[in-house]
């Protein structure tokens, strides 16, 4: 199983996005997706696969952080 944060989109240049995950910095082919700067998207292995909506990305970021606290006591 894979789990992905979601990212969002802050440049993209020949089908290359520039994806934020909360200050990380990743490099992403747009060529499945249709995106573009400012959308929040799920990336696996250097593709972007899935475009979100803000709050499914805001609801999912959320998610992982109450998974964070809890596993750090």
């Amino acid at each position: 199983m894979c789990v992905a944060l979601p990212g969002l989109i802050e440049k993209i240049e020949d089908s290359i996005a520039t994806v934020n995950f909360s200050g990380n910095i990743v490099r992403a082919h747009t060529g499945v997706v249709d995106v573009k700067v400012g959308d929040f998207v799920l990336v696996h292995a250097g593709l972007v696969i899935q475009k979100l909506d803000r709050e499914e990305a805001e609801n999912m970021r959320e998610l992982f952080n109450m998974i964070k606290e809890i596993e750090n006591g």
